[in-house]
């Protein structure tokens, strides 16, 4: 079996690499680095298929340095030892090692004298997030360069590139074709390279056309790291789509969960949103919304996507308010603080002094509930929108009460 078209179109220099133009480019970092023949250990982090494998191997191959390549998961300990051994020998050498954020803590040890005498000079690549999944011990000694995500163009200009290839040999694609592929590929070149020579190799005359692609993968590919920042950074678009009553923008991103089948993050994410987003403007969601979960686990995917979708869209539109969750931060902030004081002793369980609310005229009384230290201490601010304006009434109503006798 011969290599995989993607592997025969990996870069052998930089100049050859897609994208990455903060990197790389007349007088951009990583060009300069390979052009002054210096190179430091670095950690290169970004999604899948974007080009850190092809950046590093670019950055040997033009330095013409020894190196030798290492996965953090299926490599032991034994193997870096003997990474290390060649180094002594020859001096020095360039460790280039996929998925470093799974480099256990016995692995580390062993590393990291040798990047800091720099017998080793490491390369390391990863999807997480560095600044949150890589030892702080291996991160302070490694520069971190972010890949940025391809955009379209870039897959475009892959492709063009890829149907030139002697494995290609009498393709016929044309840009419509081109272009479908690059949106299902969801910015991943690799992938869309893998989709190109599948479809070449299931034909009988070479002939590539939408119909083709389409009865191989017709769904967009997305990163869906749910361990990783891609993960949390959908459910974030989420949330901060439907606080900003975006109904759009919320079923975008709601929509790309559903496509990850991550229906239990959806219910979490949706559950804080209703008190934390929502709360007192409408607390009528947080029943309703229950009410969608529960449906969408009885019907499952793909029917789950409605009510799912119904529910979203109702707390896009719904009115906003997060004061009863800041008021409860705010009580929260003077307790760890020590600043409470002792509860006061009318309502202390069994009090002969309480005044019990039922006995009295619209079952309320005057008297003090917190304690004496902080007696004048407001946490609750209303806000004038939604089902809280008739909150709102009633709390303003009972202060005038509580003020007019104080005043007394």
């Amino acid at each position: 079996m011969s290599k995989p078209l993607a592997l025969k179109l990996a870069p052998k220099t930089l100049s050859d690499v897609i994208g990455q133009k903060h990197l790389i480019g007349k007088g951009k970092i990583i060009s300069n680095l390979v052009k002054n023949k210096k190179l430091f250990s670095m950690i290169l982090y970004g999604k899948p298929g974007i080009g850190k494998t092809s950046i590093a191997n670019a950055m040997i191959n033009e330095l013409g340095v020894r190196y030798r390549f290492l996965n953090a998961t299926i490599n032991t300990k034994k193997d870096i030892d003997i990474v290390i051994e060649e180094a002594k020998m020859y001096g020095e050498i360039v460790l280039i090692m996929d998925e470093i954020h799974r480099l256990n803590k016995d692995k580390q040890d062993i590393l990291l004298p040798q990047l800091e005498s720099g017998l080793i000079t490491l390369i390391g690549m990863t999807t997480a997030n560095p600044y949150h999944s890589i030892n702080p011990a291996i991160r302070s000694r490694c520069q971190l360069f972010e890949l940025k995500e391809l955009e379209t163009e870039d897959i475009i200009k892959g492709l063009k590139k890829a149907i030139k290839h002697p494995d290609l040999e009498g393709i016929k694609i044309d840009d419509k074709t081109i272009q479908l592929i690059a949106k299902l590929s969801g910015n991943d070149l690799r992938y869309a390279y893998n989709l190109l020579e599948i479809a070449y190799y299931s034909t009988d005359d070479k002939k590539i056309t939408e119909e083709k692609i389409k009865s191989i993968n017709n769904r967009p590919v997305f990163f869906s790291d749910k361990d990783g920042d891609g993960h949390y950074d959908v459910l974030s678009g989420l949330q901060k789509s439907i606080r900003g009553s975006d109904i759009d923008a919320s079923l975008h991103y709601l929509g790309r969960l559903i496509m990850e089948g991550d229906l239990e993050s959806i219910y979490r994410r949706l559950s804080v949103i209703a008190y934390e987003d929502i709360g007192l403007a409408n607390p009528a969601i947080g029943p309703r919304l229950d009410a969608a979960i529960n449906a969408a686990e009885r019907v499952g995917l793909p029917e789950a996507r409605i009510p799912l979708g119904t529910i979203v869209s109702e707390m896009a539109l719904s009115p906003k308010s997060n004061t009863a969750h800041i008021a409860l931060d705010k009580a929260l902030e003077d307790i760890e603080q020590g600043s409470t004081g002792n509860i006061p002793n009318h309502i202390k369980t069994d009090s002969p002094d309480y005044k019990y609310p039922h006995n009295y005229p619209g079952s309320y009384v005057i008297q003090q509930y917190l304690p004496d230290k902080i007696k004048n201490k407001k946490y609750y601010t209303p806000k004038d929108i939604g089902y809280e304006k008739q909150l709102k009434e009633i709390y303003d109503k009972l202060n005038r009460i509580k003020n007019k006798k104080s005043d007394k």
